[in-house]
């Protein structure tokens, strides 16, 4: 029964795998059909939409997805959604961004308030946390792209603010309102990007231990699996001894 068994598990985790890709998916289109009705359906002249739809790609999301979440905003049918973000304590005084869309907001502010009290966190008000980080954008490149100072001569001359390089690759910051901009430079320089998005940079992090982190994971897991959260950023930070041991 030991390959039976064996068997159920990887069904299990593939199950959970695809469940995963699909909720990642939805929270795309999302994004894509509400920057498609907000703006112009047209990406060369909506940057919002265009990132959005150069995130969605970078996570292998087909191309009939993305068709047809623009195609839902101009189509007249799409759901108002309302963008409303949440600030609070995540175990050991870790601080959390929530950021959500949504077409109920007394539903969402219940649900995120309840993950919140039930895995060790406390939500503040707007603005409690969010002065400890800053919005940035940001951009993703391999590590096989280029060596360092490679990489930093095209980001400068791209209008980068800053790269952080290592052997896992290089993570190029810039303003947030600069990301179409720069990333279209840096694409022109080293080709399509792993990743680019606005999101919260913190400006300081808080180290846990093992324990603070598996309770920090718990809550940002609820949180991200909930069908209104769109992204949760932390300002955590944890020793490759603790990662390991994750």
């Amino acid at each position: 029964m030991a390959g039976h068994s064996k068997w159920a598990n990887i069904q299990h985790r593939k199950g959970r795998q695809d469940a995963a890709r699909s909720k990642l998916f939805s929270k795309f289109s999302k994004e894509i059909t509400v920057a498609a009705k907000m703006g112009d359906p047209d990406p060369d002249k909506n940057p919002r939409l265009r990132l959005a739809i150069k995130e969605a790609k970078s996570q292998s999301m087909p191309k009939d997805n993305i068709e047809r979440a623009i195609k839902k905003a101009t189509g007249g049918d799409a759901d108002t959604y309302e963008e409303i973000r949440y600030e609070g304590y995540g175990p050991g005084g870790v601080a959390v961004i929530v950021e959500t869309m949504t077409d109920n907001r007394n539903r969402t502010a219940s649900n995120v308030r309840s993950i919140f009290t039930k895995y060790g966190g406390n939500l503040g008000e707007t603005g409690s946390v969010g002065f400890m980080f800053d919005r940035m954008g940001q951009i993703i490149y391999p590590a096989t792209v280029g060596d360092a100072d490679a990489v930093m001569e095209s980001a400068i001359e791209a209008g980068a603010d800053d790269v952080e390089s290592s052997e896992d690759g290089h993570v190029i910051w810039c303003a947030f309102e600069d990301i179409g901009e720069v990333s279209s430079a840096l694409e022109a320089a080293l080709g399509e990007s792993d990743s680019t998005k606005i999101v919260w940079k913190p400006q300081t992090t808080t180290e846990l231990d093992l324990d603070g982190m598996q309770k920090l994971m718990k809550l940002i897991d609820m949180l991200e699996d909930d069908d209104d959260v769109q992204n949760v950023t932390a300002n955590f930070e944890a020793s490759d001894e603790v990662m390991a041991a994750l």
